[in-house]
């Protein structure tokens, strides 16, 4: 197996990371692989890595970033590149592109394949128009190609396709499951990168609530965000479209997309809901603060805020291996339908309220979800877990039972979606419980998320977000921003 020592880093600022977090991902494979059911002496896995893409029809090349899965395995930064890994001796591949002479005068320096097996320590480096050639002089028992479902897009990862590829026999079953699972329980190297992107997402989110005032667009608290994840931490990608929603905006679940694009004017009173992540090396962070735009916040923001967070630390003081993640979500739905019902907002029975599933009324989205190389990391429901039907859990992104090393969010929240109350007060099932007149006072009031990301621990978890989250500290921080110049 290759050694060395080199690193991704984006300037002394910013974290190192270890090229060696890749080979040891590598071993994890092969063992598991050798040990699954079905495997075959002799196979090898073949990846194919990100393709360079332009806008349309036109010549202008979007900002690449890698596959996550061809990531995981290899660290490769570049477009256009196969993989492969010999799962018995673990023996690793690569195949980079036969660039043309022009490629010089428009994109840099061709470098050669030696510099490959340096950068990213494998044991050997071709060229895309010889993987056919390469492996059949290995003789593969079989090739072992990437085929499988994300459950939360619904889309099916692009299986490795090369000329001469039926002249092997192809198992594309077999690898889709077992990679899946070691992503899904991180090691403590990838745990570290993800600590950083929290950081550093931590601490935009910090100075966004320092510089926002009324009068500003929203957009322009965005730009504040990406501008420091950008220049302090390296992170040139964003985890996913910022929702940098304020007021009415924040009833949206994925608001910031096309069709409303981070637009409206903040103003006094409104409350904000920022959710916003940055991404390292392929690392995401996903953190979700609601404050008031002026640093104070109002009788009926705090009624809500406090209880969106009772109901975060509840689980965070809750969670830990064995423990059920749809239990998670009912217990995060109990706890804010009790605080809804002691402001008056409720009435009824609280049990008669899960039987019903009213919680899924204020809180539509699941409790939270995997994180990793995808913001909504892959692995949330693997064969034998079953996705929910009901109203609420089943829009939960995992129904699996807690292991350590799992990452996940945790994103309690309550919001008064106008569409939704209105059908809730017309279904005779649920308009028992709602006090319309109380409700209506909340009428465009938006929505509150808190959203943490943390580690399962091997007794409960590790809280990697670092934010201001009481009433008290957030006034306190929003107050220390008092001299500074709004951006416009």
């Amino acid at each position: 197996m290759a050694e060395g020592g080199n690193s991704f880093q984006l300037g002394e600022h910013t974290l190192s990371v270890p090229v060696s977090l890749h080979a040891k991902n590598r071993d994890r494979l092969c063992e598991r692989l050798k040990n699954v059911k079905g495997y075959e002496k002799g196979s090898v896995v073949i990846l194919e890595g990100g393709q360079s893409k332009t806008r349309y029809s036109s010549d202008t090349e979007i900002i690449f970033r890698q596959e996550s899965y061809f990531h995981w395995m290899f660290g490769v930064k570049e477009p256009d590149f196969f993989g492969a890994l010999d799962v018995d001796s673990g023996k690793s591949m690569l195949f980079i592109p036969r660039l043309p002479e022009e490629y010089v005068v428009w994109m840099g320096r061709i470098h050669p394949r030696e510099h490959f097996k340096k950068l990213y320590e494998v044991d050997e480096v071709y060229y895309t128009d010889e993987i056919a050639t390469i492996l059949e002089n290995k003789k593969p028992a079989q090739l072992l190609t990437l085929r499988g479902q994300n459950t939360d897009s619904g889309l099916i990862t692009k299986e490795a396709a090369f000329d001469g590829i039926s002249n092997f026999k192809v198992d594309n079953t077999l690898l889709f499951p077992e990679i899946t699972e070691c992503r899904v329980i991180k090691t403590p190297e990838e745990l570290r990168v993800l600590r950083y992107t929290n950081k550093i997402s931590s601490e935009a989110h910090r100075e966004v609530m320092k510089r926002i005032r009324p009068g500003m667009k929203e957009y322009q608290l965005e730009s504040i965000f990406y501008h420091y994840v950008y220049a302090r931490g390296g992170c040139r990608h964003l985890s996913y479209t910022c929702i940098a929603a304020s007021g009415e905006n924040g009833a949206t679940l994925h608001y910031g997309h096309a069709g409303a694009p981070n637009d409206k004017t903040v103003n006094d009173g409104d409350i904000c809901l920022f959710d916003m992540g940055g991404e390292y090396y392929c690392h995401a962070s996903d953190i979700t603060c609601s404050f008031p735009v002026n640093g104070k916040f109002t009788d009926k923001q705090k009624i809500i805020y406090e209880a969106v967070l009772k109901s975060s630390r509840a689980v965070m003081a809750a969670v830990k291996p064995g423990v059920s993640w749809v239990d998670m979500h009912l217990l995060a739905d109990r706890v804010q339908l009790e605080e809804l019902k002691r402001h008056g907002l409720l009435q009824g029975d609280i049990d008669a309220m899960m039987e019903a599933r009213l919680g899924a009324i204020f809180m539509p989205h699941g409790l939270g979800h995997f994180m990793g190389l995808d913001v909504h990391d892959v692995g949330g429901y693997p064969e034998g877990v079953e996705r929910s039907t009901k109203p609420g859990l089943r829009s939960l992104r995992t129904a699996r039972t807690m292991q350590a090393g799992m990452v996940l969010t945790i994103e309690p929240g309550i919001y008064f979606i106008d569409a939704v109350l209105e059908k809730a007060m017309n279904d005779a099932a649920l308009s028992s419980f709602l006090v319309r007149e109380k409700i209506e006072q909340f009428k465009g009031f938006g929505g509150v998320r808190i959203e943490d990301d943390i580690i399962i621990t091997e007794d409960g978890m590790e809280l990697m977000t670092d934010v201001p989250r009481t009433v008290e500290e957030i006034e306190s921080h929003m107050a220390t921003g008092g001299d500074l110049k709004p951006v416009i």
